[in-house]
């Protein structure tokens, strides 16, 4: 397989428009054409994994962390993540991004969460909202629609996950007046002609927008077809799971159960002895979804990095806290990255090349 193809099979099971929208998932460096003739797996790109590649360079690295999340203006050798692409590259070694759209993902990097500190019956909270789309909206004779939904299907329109050529219809009645120099494909000019048609919506990514209006346009039986273009919200992943917790169990109770499960001693903030009976995680930085935990009926959230504030805010809240840094809240999500890559193909382990600076 290429890069490309080996990560079209990969991200099927973690699909990158689920991520979140500033977060630089899919490809960063490297030649999706290459032959990916081997495969490493790593936590974060740190100095340390930089020079495990350079040792055995793998045709491709990926990561659950990014290494480069937001423009650079220099590719040059020094101590910074720069740095590190510039070696990866010198390398020939292709590096890939899962993170969040990981972490979303069915089996990924939330559930992994969960399931290491025993959390059952868990449902999914706090929404991860993905790159900005909109909603094209067209009206469409019933005997055309096919054909206009394939046409912008094809532009990259109505694709939601690892579903493809999505729409919504309902059948309506359009009317207009063909004025003098109009075409119209049916109706007379000068009179009111009324017609059934079918309304069609697709959701577009906003970077497919001009492509989706012109297959729109080519494919559409009227000579001046009606079409919206509408800025939207959705198709959220859920980057937090909140559960149940075994009967009994205390703050303490989980705070210990979590420093045993992550190999990290855990700041904790509430009182040891309140019950537990359902809890929250959310792996990496949480904080902002303190709020969502408490509606999904939490009374405790196992997450990290939060501020001497934000952890106030929780307690006033009637929200527990428990956080036991950011890298060891995603080490177990980054075990199940492994697995799913190796179900693909074999891959070399660099996941044991802890992220984590705190010491």
């Amino acid at each position: 397989m290429t890069i490309a193809e080996f990560l079209d099979v990969l991200t099927r099971q973690m699909p990158l428009d689920k991520a979140a929208s500033w977060d630089p998932v899919g490809l960063q460096l490297g030649d999706g054409g290459t032959e990916a003739t081997s495969v490493s797996v790593c936590h974060e790109v740190t100095p340390e994994v930089v020079a495990a590649a350079e040792s055995e360079p793998p045709s491709l690295l990926i990561s659950y962390h990014p290494l480069l999340f937001g423009p650079i203006t220099r590719l040059v050798l020094e101590e910074s993540a720069a740095g590190r692409a510039f070696r990866l590259t010198r390398a020939g070694v292709a590096l890939a991004v899962v993170h969040t759209a990981f972490d979303v993902a069915p089996g990924g990097g939330a559930d992994a969460l969960a399931a290491a500190i025993g959390l059952e019956n868990t449902i999914g909270f706090a929404p991860v909202w993905g790159p900005d789309s909109v909603k094209v909206t067209t009206f469409v004779p019933p005997e055309s629609v096919e054909q206009v939904a394939a046409a912008m299907s094809s532009a990259g329109a109505g694709q939601i996950g690892n579903y493809s050529a999505c729409s919504f219809r309902v059948e309506g009645m359009g009317m207009f007046v063909a004025e003098e120099g109009a075409e119209p494909a049916f109706g007379v000019l000068g009179e009111t002609t009324k017609a059934g048609e079918v309304r069609l919506e697709m959701s577009v990514p906003r970077s497919h927008v001009a492509g989706v209006a012109a297959a729109l346009s080519a494919a559409h039986p009227y000579e001046e077809p009606a079409f919206d273009v509408v800025d939207r919200v959705g198709d959220a992943g859920m980057a937090g799971r909140v559960g149940t917790m075994a009967p009994d169990t205390t703050l303490g109770d989980l705070a210990a159960t979590v420093e045993s499960a992550l190999g990290s001693a855990p700041r904790v903030a509430g009182d040891p002895l309140s019950p537990v009976g359902r809890a929250a995680v959310v792996p990496g930085s949480g904080s902002d979804f303190f709020e969502d935990a408490l509606a999904a009926g939490a009374q405790a959230i196992v997450t990290a990095d939060v501020s001497h504030h934000r952890a106030r805010h929780a307690l006033e809240l009637g929200l527990a806290v428990i956080d036991p840094g950011h890298a060891a809240t995603e080490r177990p999500g980054v075990g199940s990255l492994y697995a799913a890559v190796q179900h693909v193909a074999p891959a070399a382990n660099l996941i044991d090349h802890d992220p984590d600076p705190w010491r």
